[in-house]
């Protein structure tokens, strides 16, 4: 999961930046896959430290479960999750536009009657 880190997300997250900044049009398909990922990460992460029965702390301890495993983790489940739900609104309003619209000949898009 390392590697996808480091060369999938890595560069992901400057291109976003990037396209963010820049008002790209492919901004939210990048910012859904980069949140895809980070939420995959996520899930595989707290999957993984419950098959292996949170061997790695002492369990159940309020500072160091309740608090550094559960809710400042938790952050990088909900911020990726508000980015998909995010991209998902851009996305589908920016095809519905697309759907009221169909190709001329040229190429162009004109309304449809």
């Amino acid at each position: 999961m390392e590697g996808i880190t480091a060369f999938v997300d890595g560069p992901l997250a400057f291109l976003a930046t990037y396209a963010f900044l820049s008002k790209k049009p492919y901004r939210y398909v990048v910012q859904l896959i980069l949140s895809l990922f980070q939420l995959y990460g996520d899930v595989l992460y707290y999957a993984t430290a419950y098959k292996e029965g949170f061997r790695h702390g002492p369990l159940w301890h309020p500072l160091y479960f309740w608090f550094y495993f559960v809710f400042l983790n938790a952050f990088w489940v909900v911020v990726p999750f508000i980015c998909i739900v995010e991209s998902y609104v851009n996305l589908s309003s920016a095809q519905s536009v697309v759907d009221k619209k169909e190709p001329s000949t040229d190429g162009n898009f004109k309304k449809k009657k």
